[in-house]
């Protein structure tokens, strides 16, 4: 048996993908209202360009991007602007949202008719502003603005294009059913992404238990000479950026460095297919696909949901036994967001919503550190997470640096083999604010 590549450390949760892993995607009806965060990705929030009781069609354009690194927002349903007002983000905090009530019918997209369109024949310049334009960036969960990664300096050429099929997350496997129902815009994407990036070759990664995508792929590039599947192994974090590249590439990306200082790009197989909808249909993205699962989740899907769509639709849409309900989370178990309401809406980095029993999510007891160093033992980048996390409950702030601990991915395995169950990663988060806030000032 060929050996699986993979990257040093990390952890094997769990799957829990049973219940959604052959379950098709399948489109909701649209939302009586939607709500729109004017920031949904990494960088500077948009500007409104809208105002209450005006009257908006699905893809309008009605948030224009506030600098380089931001990404325009477009109405995900027709309907009439009722608020643009601040409004608790599933990220945390409160931000300016725009409220749209929706007319209630099922519109067809307008720029449907596909257009007969070759990557290969598009000029990169023309790939990065429909990109841009249609306001698409990281669908895996970061949300970096994707025509910053498809406009590499000159100084820092790209040779290669990794496609991150991974999906380590427990629970999520909208990935995994986009590559199995929509491979040919997933490699259509990849193409454009290459011709973007000015990249020589590409590799589709896809973990080993999801075999059926590994043959599909493998299928659809054979005629490729450029594009190859890598078969990894399947362990967590395998989908994060830097362990992709050395378990694909064997190169190491610096520390507080990205991919692009080692010449890759990396993109999720999500942001690809919203490439190619854009490219062939003049598509913004106003939708994405949802997996929503858990224990008290009676009817768990995949869906494709309107950008904005409050997390409340989905007790009715998956049937939740809301008597047994105790936590709801954005995202996977390792990496999600614990959330105190059911009023706050999906965006462009909604990957999930887990919802979850008490005995499930109750956190234990914090006992004292043993200095086992399983933490340190188990980290894919290297760190020392108790000394970090001991340095933060110090408020020793000047020496966070010193420990790295801007490279840490905040991805839990520290957390999650911890003996005395010490809430590494939120101290560590802590810390990482008040690093930044100090730089700031």
């Amino acid at each position: 048996m060929m050996r699986l590549r993979t990257f040093s450390q990390g952890i094997h949760p769990a799957h829990k993908k049973s219940s959604t892993e052959d379950k098709k995607i399948r489109r909701i009806s649209p939302p009586k209202e939607v709500i729109l965060p004017l920031q949904q990705h990494i960088g500077a929030p948009c500007q409104s360009l809208v105002k209450r009781g005006d009257e908006v069609r699905k893809g309008d354009k009605i948030a224009e991007a506030g600098a380089f690194v931001s990404a325009p927002i477009h109405a995900s349903i027709s309907g009439k602007i009722t608020a643009v007002e601040l409004n608790s983000h599933p990220a945390g905090g409160k931000f300016k949202s725009i409220f749209i009530r929706g007319t209630g019918k099922e519109e067809d997209w307008e720029g449907g008719d596909e257009k007969k369109v070759d990557p290969s024949e598009l000029e990169p310049q023309e790939i990065r502003n429909r990109v841009k334009e249609a306001g698409i960036v990281g669908l895996g969960g970061a949300t970096f603005p994707t025509h910053v990664k498809l406009t590499p300096p000159k100084n820092k050429p790209v040779d290669t294009v990794i496609l991150n099929g991974c999906e380590c997350e427990p629970y999520l496997t909208g990935d995994h059913r986009l590559m199995l129902e929509k491979p040919e815009e997933c490699l259509f994407g990849l193409k454009a992404i290459i011709r973007a990036a000015g990249a020589r070759r590409a590799y589709v990664g896809i973990e080993n238990n999801k075999m059926g995508a590994i043959a599909l792929f493998r299928d659809k590039v054979a005629g490729e000479e450029n594009i190859e599947v890598i078969t990894l192994r399947t362990k967590y974090p395998q989908g994060g950026e830097k362990m992709l590249v050395k378990a694909i590439l064997n190169r190491e990306v610096p520390s507080e460095g990205i991919p692009l200082d080692v010449g890759v790009v990396v993109s999720n197989v999500g942001t690809a297919v919203a490439i190619a909808e854009c490219l062939k249909f003049n598509k913004p993205l106003v939708e994405r696909v949802v997996t929503v699962s858990g224990s008290v989740v009676r009817k768990p899907a995949n869906l494709l949901v309107p950008l904005g769509t409050p997390f409340a639709t989905f007790l009715e849409e998956c049937d939740v036994d809301v008597g047994k309900m105790d936590r709801v989370i954005m995202g996977g178990p390792m990496m999600g967001i614990s959330q105190s309401t059911f009023q706050v809406p999906v965006v462009k980095g909604t990957t999930a919503i887990l919802v979850l029993r008490r005995e499930e999510a109750r956190p234990p007891l914090e006992d004292t550190c043993i200095r086992c160093a399983q933490c340190v033992d188990h980290c894919p980048v290297r760190l020392l997470p108790a000394e970090l996390a001991r340095l933060v409950k110090a408020s020793k702030w000047e020496r966070l640096k010193d420990y790295h601990i801007m490279d840490c991915m905040e991805c839990g395995c520290c957390a999650y083999v911890c003996p005395a169950r010490i809430p590494i990663i939120q101290l560590i988060k802590l810390g990482k604010a008040e690093v930044q806030t100090k730089d700031e000032e």
